[in-house]
């Protein structure tokens, strides 16, 4: 979504901005601006596009200070343009704004003598602040904590004023925002890669929070208005974490690193023969373990396809109930939780708004305990959570996920057996399966290894319009997450259905002209899949079979891509690999933007 970067310093601090920007194109965005306070006023440089144009707007004149903030906007509320752009201003204040205000409508009514020069929800805040300052006395500090009192929804804000050249004001109500701390100098951001270059010490605001910013100190006040100490964390990762080296994109490189990340994701949390539930979950987990029976998996878009995956591992393997639902739609339900239900909510960025949501009211709703499985350790999920499984996938950078996901299916697992030992998994079983995760690493080099193949496939799905995904059991989810990888990057319609509804309904669309792409493995359900198959070449369909079953033949019909031998329990990790390369290809033969996707976002930090 969008990104902010703001930075107070005794250097100028127009090239921080840019950089900082930069590090957040990931995120999706459709304009770009920066303001700084020149000479007692504010100066505002917007563009519509790609950053390279902000450039060449600020390439037209000199652009210099030691105080600035900037903006890429993801449109919400009015079209990508100019003028819709951030930073706002109004009078003596200018802001940039993340997430969503709510009541926006209602206070543009009592603004009525202000000139709007956008459709943004965001520039009634900068209003606002305008309004509050003609009313009453305090400085931008406390005019901010005034007027977020006011403000209904989400956001993420960094204000500046003409007449206080000395510091920046952020606040913060469920969209991320950090300080990062230097010497001399500090910095805000959206998030942390945005500051990497300049420093690796950060601290994290939490919902509620209203900081002021200066060269040398650092004020912050909670919800409460009470003065706070935030801990100041050191990150981890580096300022290269973020290229893509000698890979063509993001998405490619993150799809190469899976062995890699994989074995992060299982390091130390392994013996020869079982999980280790004090690696795995820590002291409060393994406690939180013994009082669940049940468990609820909330997530959305690729992380809702790791907990259906998930559904069949905590119900086959461990035979504990476990439901999975989608965030948005939970949380609106008002769903029945039985005693003894653990929550379970599973997000890349730790920031989704809706999941998010849920997680908040996990206890009003009546859940045990809740747990975070996210990528980033210091987001808001994983400190909101009772308890947190990181999968370790390092940063990933392209829209459409893919380490990331994979590694939510290898902690899943791990999750599944520590569970399922106070069920009915048996210590053999976990044997098996602690083996096979071991062996997941060379599995997915394996798959790797068909590149080559695999992009020669793609050229077959090019030209076309629409395609179906099949799959029956655990291969289910996997075809359902291939058929969000097709249509997020290439832009062709796909859709994917359990194999044994193809006769009551999308059997219909099958024609020599639609494309179907089948997850079938050697598994106790092939029979059942190949006889489904078998009405796809009764009506003249083309099918694309990923397998790892050794006597599958091809015909007119048919083209076989066999992965070769997995470990059978982690197929959906296998082949979920296989379609991610099956669906770059093809965006790269379409010509499409790989690592940022039209109209979608990394992070989805609004409703």
């Amino acid at each position: 979504m969008c990104g902010i970067i703001g930075a107070i310093a005794q250097r100028n601090v127009v090239p921080i901005l840019i950089e900082g920007l930069k590090a957040l194109e990931y995120r999706g965005y459709d304009s770009a601006g920066i303001a700084i306070i020149e000479k007692g006023e504010v100066r505002r440089v917007r563009a519509k596009g790609k950053l390279v144009a902000l450039e060449e707007e600020l390439a037209k004149g000199s652009c210099e200070s030691p105080m600035g903030i900037g903006h890429t906007r993801w449109a919400t509320h009015g079209v990508p343009s100019v003028n819709n752009a951030h930073p706002h201003a109004c009078g003596d204040f200018v802001l940039v704004h993340n997430g969503i205000i709510e009541n926006h409508q209602l206070l543009k009514r009592d603004q009525s003598q202000h000139h709007f020069e956008s459709e943004t929800d965001s520039e009634v805040i900068v209003h606002l602040l305008n309004d509050l300052s003609g009313q009453c006395d305090g400085d931008l500090f406390d005019l901010v904590q005034k007027g977020i009192q006011k403000l209904q929804g989400s956001y993420a804000l960094a204000v500046m004023r003409t007449t206080e050249s000395d510091s920046v004001v952020v606040a913060r109500h469920g969209s991320p925002l950090v300080i990062g701390l230097g010497v001399g100098e500090n910095f805000i951001a959206s998030d942390v890669l945005a500051l990497l270059p300049v420093t690796s010490r950060f601290i994290y605001l939490e919902d509620g929070d209203v900081a002021r910013i200066s060269t040398h100190s650092i004020e912050i006040v909670n919800a409460e208005g009470q003065k706070v100490d935030r801990e100041v964390k050191e990150s981890t990762l580096e300022v290269g974490c973020t290229t893509r080296g000698e890979y063509r994109h993001f998405m490619l490189k993150e799809i190469f690193e899976q062995p890699v990340v994989i074995g992060e994701a299982l390091e130390g949390r392994l013996s020869n023969i079982k999980v280790l539930d004090p690696m795995l979950l820590g002291a409060s987990g393994t406690k939180i373990i013994e009082l669940t029976k049940r468990v609820q998996i909330v997530a959305c878009g690729t992380s809702y396809h790791a907990g259906l995956t998930a559904k069949y591992w905590f119900e086959q393997w461990a035979r504990i109930p476990c439901e999975v639902d989608i965030a948005s739609e939970l949380r609106y339900r008002k769903p029945v939780v039985s005693d003894g239900t653990l929550l379970v909510v599973i997000s890349q960025s730790g920031e989704t708004a809706d999941t998010l949501a849920v997680l908040n009211e996990a206890k009003s709703m009546g859940y045990v305990h809740s747990m975070a499985i996210c990528n980033v350790p210091e987001s808001s999920m994983v400190r909101g959570a009772d308890v947190s499984l990181l999968t370790r996938a390092g940063p990933e950078v392209g829209v459409a996920s893919t380490k990331a996901f994979t590694t939510q299916l290898v902690v899943l697992a791990m999750l599944a057996v520590s569970l399922g030992r106070r069920f009915e998994l048996t210590s053999d079983f976990e044997e098996n399966v602690v083996n096979q995760l071991k062996q997941l690493p060379s599995a997915v080099s394996q798959v790797l290894a068909l590149d080559g193949r695999i992009s020669i496939l793609a050229q077959t799905l090019v030209h076309k319009h629409h395609a179906l995904f099949l799959g029956r059991g655990p291969g289910y989810p996997v075809a359902m997450e291939a058929a969000l990888k097709l249509k997020e990057i290439s832009y062709i319609h796909a859709e994917a259905y359990a194999a044994g509804e193809l006769k009551h309904g999308p059997l219909a669309l099958v024609d020599e002209d639609m494309p179907v792409i089948a997850v079938m493995p050697d598994d106790d359900l092939l029979d059942k899949v190949q006889s489904n198959l078998s009405e796809v070449r009764a009506r003249g369909g083309r099918l694309l079979v990923l397998t790892d079953h050794d006597h599958l033949e091809e015909d007119e019909y048919t083209t076989v891509l066999n992965i070769g031998t997995v470990p059978k329990l982690m197929r959906p990790v296998v082949f979920s690999v296989a379609l991610q390369l099956l669906a770059y290809h093809v965006a790269v033969l379409r010509g499409t933007d790989v690592d940022r996707p039209r109209n979608l976002a990394k992070s989805v930090t609004v409703e």
